[in-house]
């Protein structure tokens, strides 16, 4: 009976969690995504590459908001428990309020390992993904990111103006492009047209112009009748370079390694690229997304353990619900305690043993006060 009581327990919490994640990903998602539209607008890539890299977005967002969610979910139903005196038949089959918080803590276990295998493996491998495209691609829609009377640099090495632009067609144009450190050219065009080339590569067909060649002091002028710019060639500004919170965990933790017993035996280096993303001068920054992906988890158990402190009052009591908000803030109290210490810069990489002493020392402090509770009021 009592496995049949709690089997009911984690299915209602987990239906409402699902439910309620999935929304509010969806609308934070949809949002984002809408911040995003300059990937197209003044970037210049491709449909595409923006769907693609907004959809790989999407673990992040719910491995943001999955603390949060976890929170309400517990508070909803357990509240809605007691209000509809589904409590009771805990109570009568024999089940105790800390059997009750046992199986609150062992629920929040479950969605603890949802929220590290988030965190370690499936957000990195997206965030990569996404960033992937951009590492693939061109820029795709010259004609979205060119704009009248305005010197665009979005494209690397890159410079246009045009004073008309109708679709394709462009007028009074100047281009230029930085070909190294000490050559550079300038084009300048009565009119032009960006074209599809072979293999679907951008070009603008230049008319009636010069390019002025610059090498160091020295300079050349040539004319032409029609010249083919090739866009293809060139690249948006946008980040490709791989991130540290891209890195997949193994690396992460191999590059931690590496930092810690280089440190030790050399004190005096403080700038070294061991490999792709590994560098002994942004040693804080991977000692962050460490702390991100196997600290903050740990947070879902105090969630679940302070979403139990409602057992200890009854509808029945005065200002049942103002102690329910309290109890509520208390959650959230520890959501932001989370965000704090991460925001905390690590000077020692031996220090990230008293970053996970925090948790622990919460989760005593409510357990015990949640016993205590019950014990004195003889309903343990």
């Amino acid at each position: 009976m009592k496995k049949l009581i709690f089997k009911k327990l984690t299915k209602d919490i987990s239906y409402f969690f699902f439910v309620s994640i999935i929304s509010v990903a969806t609308i934070v998602w949809i949002i984002q995504a809408v911040n995003f539209l300059d990937l197209i607008s003044e970037d210049g890539h491709s449909l595409k590459v923006y769907f693609s890299y907004t959809l790989f977005s999407l673990p992040k967002i719910i491995s943001k908001i999955l603390p949060f969610i976890f929170l309400i979910s517990l508070f909803y139903i357990i509240i809605n428990y007691e209000l509809n005196n589904e409590l009771i038949i805990y109570w009568i089959n024999g089940i105790t309020k800390m059997n009750f918080v046992n199986v609150i803590v062992k629920i929040s276990l479950i969605y603890f390992f949802i929220q590290l295998f988030l965190t370690t493996i499936i957000v990195p491998y997206s965030l990569d993904k996404g960033r992937s495209f951009f590492r693939t691609s061109n820029v795709d829609l010259f004609t979205s990111i060119i704009k009248e009377k305005k010197f665009i640099d979005t494209v690397e090495n890159l410079t246009i103006f045009v004073d008309k632009k109708n679709k394709n067609f462009l007028e009074n144009i100047i281009i230029k492009e930085k070909i190294n450190n000490k050559k550079s050219q300038i084009i300048v065009a009565q009119n032009g047209e960006i074209v599809d080339g072979d293999n679907f590569e951008k070009k603008i067909i230049l008319n009636n112009g010069k390019i002025i060649n610059t090498e160091d002091d020295n300079q050349n002028i040539i004319d032409f009748s029609k010249f083919n710019l090739d866009l293809s060639k060139f690249n948006t500004k946008t980040v490709t370079h791989p991130k540290t919170q891209e890195m997949n965990t193994i690396n992460l933790l191999k590059c931690i390694k590496i930092i810690n017993e280089y440190k030790d035996n050399d004190p005096n280096v403080k700038d070294k690229n061991f490999f792709t993303g590994c560098n002994l001068g942004i040693k804080d920054p991977i000692l962050e997304e460490f702390l991100k992906r196997f600290f903050s988890p740990f947070f879902i158990i105090l969630l679940g353990l302070s979403a139990s402190l409602i057992i200890i009052s009854t509808k029945d009591e005065m200002n049942y619900k103002l102690k329910n908000l309290v109890k509520f803030i208390i959650g959230i109290f520890v959501i932001i305690v989370s965000e704090i210490i991460l925001a905390t810069p690590i000077t020692k990489i031996s220090n990230i043993v008293f970053y996970f002493l925090v948790p622990l020392i919460i989760f005593s402090a409510l357990y015990l006060y949640i016993f205590y509770q019950n014990k004195y009021l003889g309903r343990s």
